[in-house]
């Protein structure tokens, strides 16, 4: 995950998924996860910020809450954000 200060009162969000997790069907359903832990979170991001997150590995065992407690480690840890 890569972050960066935008200068905007907005935080951004991209996502990357390789190919080397799987075909279409699968590299989407990760995209829609990370999509759907962004959305019930966004209150507890910082604002002004552009985030990247790729996604690299097998992504096959993957399910929603699997992926919020992956993500909240990394974008929330000790209950405050980017610490």
């Amino acid at each position: 995950m890569a972050l960066k200060e935008n200068g905007t009162d907005t935080t951004r969000l991209g996502i990357s998924v390789s190919k080397r997790v799987g075909n279409a069907v699968k590299r989407n359903r990760i995209k829609r996860l990370i999509r759907e832990f962004y959305r019930l979170n966004k209150h507890q991001i910082p604002r002004g910020y552009d985030m990247m997150i790729t996604a690299l590995k097998d992504g096959d065992a993957i399910n929603f809450s699997k992926a919020q407690q992956e993500l909240g480690d990394l974008l929330l840890k000790d209950g405050t954000p980017f610490s």
